[in-house]
């Protein structure tokens, strides 16, 4: 295709993860013509590979980093409202050890983190005797004392996709497992290659957004004819995933002798979810892992807390995912802020380059990202994203408890577990996924446990899922569930579908 007679759009977003879906959704519900490409699927790196928290960052106050807490507890609120079907209040407990902190200075932080922001769904912050509370019991009898505060529990790789899912709505194109090759610009248009395996498209876009995480640094120098000014420093975050420790449903916040906090998370019924790391890092973003000292560092903490003691052997699962914060002074990695920093380069056209952040500011980066580009285009509406619900977050009054006594009433028919991950993951969306109420058998087959063809149609329809890794690792959270599991007959109903050219618009 020429130049010329490629399509122009008004932005063009490289990177399909919580940033540039964020963007993409801002910037189409404004007017403008969106092109989102991505080299993998949809969240394939750092945005799924997160402690799966909507959270202030409690231990970013001892960093006095309060402006950076206030506004994450904001979109705390904001996401609560937003997505009320993929974001569930937790209450943590964090037991006392009287040497790393004195009890005044925890209490000084919590009433900070209960009033730094408007505060509407979650519970105040509370200290509780640990011999009497419940999660008391599975803790080693030394700690007696602790706090209780709260926060939000996410699927992160879902509210990618349903971010990816409202720009679509509202008009952008979004491209998975197209990667953007080369930009060169003139008369103040951008040209873009992007290829997805053999085949090669040209795009003009007006502006490019760089939201290429790990790789934002990388692609400014690789791509782009730019320099960029800021650089980020790669973090790795590991987390490992063990046979659940406790059956309450509180979470943990674990203190540690080098000033690092460690969770431990409730996490898909039958587990207990432990992390994070801080880790330099500076291999290659799509090939990180846990490494055996890390694994033996989480494994430490927790022994330290919990009467039940783990051990490498005991893990089942564990990911890593490749923070790309922004370089600063810090020696140690864990004090790295967590802010971001939006890059604008006007010549030899507008490029937006996205630094740090972390999801639960996302919305607001986003928002920022675009009064910018809308700035420097000369086009778009006003900001409207802080009031708008994500699909399938249009639940009755807004509680998740009351939907699921409807979906309990429509679907009686289907298993309890299925049925409550459905109602989590679709949420009013739930019909267009499973049909209206019938039988068990009106969803097909079960190709796995859980998973039947109407489920997998669906998401291989309208949520951009193409592989069996797609589906069970990141739209449906199975695949911890179905560890060791022969996956070959959802791998074969997918080879069964006509392949299209992922050029092609979806």
């Amino acid at each position: 295709m020429s130049e010329r007679a490629a399509p122009t759009y008004d932005l063009l977003v490289v990177g399909g993860g919580i940033n540039g879906t964020g963007i993409a959704r801002d910037a189409s519900g404004r007017g403008l013509t969106v092109l989102l490409c991505e080299q993998d699927d949809l969240a394939a790196h750092t945005s799924s590979a997160s402690t799966k928290l909507i959270h202030g960052g409690l231990r970013y106050l001892e960093e006095y980093h309060f402006a950076l807490v206030r506004k994450a507890l904001e979109e705390r609120e904001v996401l609560l409202d937003a997505a009320p079907h993929v974001m569930r209040p937790l209450h943590f407990i964090m037991p006392h050890a009287a040497h790393l902190r004195p009890a005044w200075m925890i209490r000084a932080g919590l009433f900070l983190y209960d009033h730094l922001a408007r505060r509407t769904r979650l519970a105040a912050s509370s200290s509780i005797d640990l011999r009497r509370h419940i999660a008391g019991e599975p803790l080693k009898e030394s700690y007696r004392r602790g706090f209780v505060y709260s926060d939000v529990q996410t699927d992160d790789a879902r509210l990618v996709v349903l971010n990816a899912l409202d720009a679509r709505s509202r008009g952008a194109t979004i491209l998975t497992r197209t990667r953007c090759e080369r930009l060169t610009a003139q008369d103040g248009i951008w040209s873009a290659t992007l290829a997805a395996g053999d085949d090669q498209r040209l795009v003009r876009a007006r502006a490019v957004v760089n939201a290429t995480g790990p790789w934002v640094s990388r692609f400014v120098a690789a791509c782009t004819p730019i320099r960029a000014a800021h650089q980020t420093r790669l973090v790795k975050g590991s987390h490992i995933v063990v046979p659940r420790l406790f059956t309450h449903r509180f979470a943990y916040i674990f203190q540690n002798e080098d000033r690092r906090v460690v969770f431990a998370i409730p996490y898909q019924h039958d587990f207990t979810l432990l992390g994070t790391t801080d880790v330099d890092f500076r291999g290659d973003p799509a090939a990180v892992a846990a490494d055996p000292a890390e694994v033996t560092y989480l494994c430490t903490l927790a022994n330290r807390y919990f009467r039940q003691p783990i051990a490498a052997a005991d893990v089942v699962w564990s990911y890593a995912g490749v923070r790309p914060l922004l370089a600063d002074e810090s020696r140690d990695p864990m004090s790295v802020t967590r802010e971001y920093a939006l890059e604008l380069e006007r010549e030899p056209a507008p490029l937006l380059s996205v630094f740090g952040g972390k999801i639960t500011t996302y919305r607001r980066l986003a928002e920022e990202a675009v009064n910018r580009l809308v700035a420097a285009l000369g086009a778009g509406g006003p900001p409207w994203t802080s009031g708008a619900r994500l699909p399938g977050g249009e639940l009755p009054r807004g509680s998740f408890a009351v939907f699921l006594r409807t979906v309990e009433r429509r679907y009686p028919y289907l298993p309890a577990r299925l049925r409550l991950r459905c109602a989590h993951a679709y949420g009013s969306l739930l019909e267009r996924v499973l049909g209206p109420p019938g039988s068990l058998a009106d969803l097909g087959r079960e190709l796995l446990p859980q998973l039947y063809e109407r489920e997998v149609e669906y998401l291989t329809r309208e949520e951009f899922a193409r592989t069996a890794e797609d589906i069970l690792w990141r739209r449906t959270k199975l695949g911890l569930q179905l560890l060791g599991h022969d996956t070959r007959p959802l791998e074969g109903w997918l080879e069964s579908l006509p392949r299209a050219s992922a050029l092609a618009s979806h």
